[in-house]
């Protein structure tokens, strides 16, 4: 019966609304309620007239600035409002309703339909319900007006009136945040989640505390992600979400042994609390158990329609053993070359047919559209066919979908990327017995270099160690560095305190006619003032200045400005590249002792 409610009021309520826009004026809704209206509510002439005032009340009205013109409710004994001359009592007030009217529905449906200046002027009247806000906003999302969903929900979280966000509003307020990102709006991002953590409702803070850290470890920042963490632990020091963040944290800063302990010390903390659901406790109780695979398989269950096909994928993965011998060959100039065989080209065919996203030829990482929005059809195609990972073409548009939708996450590392790695190593070890120098540009040298620069970027965060052996390797094959590994080495070796390793990388000169890189040259600092070697320091950072009048004093800065970045590389010598580096590095330059200091006392003098 309900069901059938409101299907009948929200058809009855689309009429009224239809007749009030074109008339604002209450005897035409009543004229409309006593004809077509009573149809709508199969036939019910008595609740198609006591519906009328009901939804007239609180109706918006363009002509009164998006106010209401509320009628007053009559006494039993005085004349219905529903003006049809008998008393309250004999007419309206008989009529029982067969179910609640929401007291937003009106301005719900009005929001729905309003258009371009008439949209706005509501919004901007600041007299549209909270609920109502809610409601058509994702509304419009689901429709796919992502624009307009957009508008409508920074109506509801733009009022300044927190108390007026309905608990229902956490969807609402996560479907703005991934709008700002889809297109591009970073600084509006950013300024509703700081909104929401200053002064926002406790259930919203907890949200907005996990984007705050997600967007930071997405780019990342990981001294901007840790101060995000402080300042939610100072704030919901009783948060399970606090938990999860900081495993994560701690996850993408490398410290795995300490993500396990603090996981457990969470556990033990909220479980003595008692107000948890068995759920989020089973949740904290396997994170405490192994942070990484709870927040892989939590990952991996999130994606729905992908869930399955990528269990099913890590299973495959898991039972991947040993690798077919490659076709090489010895070329002049010492120089080997790969070429794929008849069975390669065969099984990679089969998979592309799949698979169908293409290669971009001119990144060394990239593709020509997004292979993720049917992953569903290539993930459950390669699962029954094991066979294609036995072509390295197949391994390497596998392992660069992986790295584009999970090479930032370092939990990912050990279900995806190590069992792919394994396989990859056989076939480098393979190369390396042949010897010889391997050219990016040779043969089809570019699909195995291609497929190594994948798997380092894969686990890069979750296995800094196997990442950097495996860059390592890379660079001694291919001395030209085509994939640009020289300097996340030097980040890596920088992270691990092998200081004298770093600073001989960092004294090899640029392959080719490449100028230095701001991320070499500051590396080279970093790694000569942990030395105390400071008058080489101070020389290589006069080169630092030279190359990038921006990167002293966008690393010596305590909060400056984020710089979105572009998908495609930042251009030398501005703001942008100063930033990404920042953004990589600050917490090194951060966790060593004075380095900051003395930092910014070398920033006054070349200035």
């Amino acid at each position: 019966m309900l069901a059938m409610w409101v299907e009948q009021l929200l058809g009855y309520a689309a009429g009224a609304l239809e007749t009030i826009r074109d008339d604002e004026h209450y005897p035409a809704l009543m004229a409309w309620a006593r004809g077509e209206g009573a149809q709508h509510v199969g036939g019910n002439l008595a609740l198609a007239q006591a519906l009328a005032p009901e939804l007239w009340n609180q109706t918006p009205l363009e002509r009164l600035d998006f106010d209401c013109e509320a009628l007053a409710l009559p006494g039993r004994n005085e004349p219905c409002w529903c003006d049809s001359g008998r008393k309250t009592k004999q007419c309206c007030g008989a009529v029982t309703l067969p179910g609640p009217i929401p007291p937003h529905l009106m301005w719900m449906l009005s929001l729905r339909d309003w258009k371009g200046d008439t949209l706005k002027a509501a919004l901007e009247s600041g007299r549209a319900p909270a609920q109502a806000l809610l409601e058509a906003g994702l509304i419009a999302a689901e429709g796919g007006q992502r624009g307009r969903a957009q508008q409508i929900l920074e109506a509801l979280f733009g009022a300044g009136d927190w108390s007026r966000l309905p608990e229902q509003a956490e969807p609402a307020f996560e479907l703005l945040t991934d709008i700002y990102q889809e297109r591009g709006f970073h600084r509006k991002k950013a300024a509703l989640l700081d909104a929401i953590l200053e002064r926002g409702p406790l259930f919203l803070r907890g949200v907005a505390l996990e984007r705050l850290c997600l967007m930071h470890l997405d780019s990342d920042d990981l001294a901007s992600a840790r101060e995000a963490f402080v300042r939610a632990q100072q704030t919901l020091p009783d948060s399970p979400t606090l938990a999860y963040i900081e495993a994560m944290l701690l996850l993408h800063e490398g410290h795995a042994d300490e993500a396990r302990e603090r996981a457990r010390f969470w556990f033990r903390r909220l479980a003595r609390h008692g107000d948890l659901d068995p759920e989020q406790l089973q949740f904290l109780a396997d994170l405490a158990e192994n942070p990484g695979a709870t927040l892989a398989e939590q990952m991996v269950n999130s994606e729905e329609a992908l869930a399955e096909p990528l269990t099913s994928l890590q299973a495959l993965l898991e039972a991947l053993s040993g690798a077919p011998r490659l076709a090489f060959t010895h070329a002049a100039d010492e120089r080997l070359e790969y070429h794929t065989t008849a069975r390669e080209d065969t099984l990679f065919a089969a998979w592309q047919a799949h698979f169908q996203a293409l290669v971009d030829e001119e990144a060394a990482l990239g593709f020509q559209e997004d292979p993720w929005p049917y992953a569903g059809d290539w993930l459950a195609a390669l699962c029954a066919h094991p066979e294609w990972l036995d072509s390295p073409q197949v391994v390497q548009t596998v392992a660069m979908a992986l790295a584009s939708r999970f090479g930032s996450l370092p939990w990912m590392a050990e279900s995806f990327f190590a069992p792919l790695a394994g396989r990859y190593e056989r076939w480098l070890t393979q190369l390396e017995e042949e010897g010889g120098r391997f050219a990016w540009d040779d043969a089809d040298n570019a699909i195995l270099l291609r497929t190594g620069l994948a798997l380092v970027v894969g686990m890069e965060r979750g296995d800094r160690q196997r990442s950097r052996q495996l860059a390592e390797r890379l660079l001694v094959l291919d001395d030209q560095d085509s994939l640009g590994l020289r300097e996340l080495v030097l980040d890596q070796l920088l992270r691990e305190g092998r200081d004298e390793e770093a600073v001989r990388l960092s004294d090899q000169a640029e392959p080719g006619d490449q100028g230095p890189l701001l991320g070499v040259l500051m590396g080279r600092v970093l790694a000569l003032y942990r030395l105390e070697r400071l008058d080489e320091a101070q020389a290589s950072l006069r080169e630092v200045h030279e190359l990038n009048m921006h990167a002293v004093a966008m690393m010596c800065a305590e909060n400056p400005r984020p710089i979105p970045l572009a998908l495609e590389i930042p251009e030398p010598g501005t703001k942008a590249e100063a930033w990404q580096y920042r953004a990589l590095m600050r917490d090194q330059w951060a966790a060593t002792r004075g380095a900051l200091g003395w930092l910014a006392e070398q920033k006054r003098q070349l200035v």
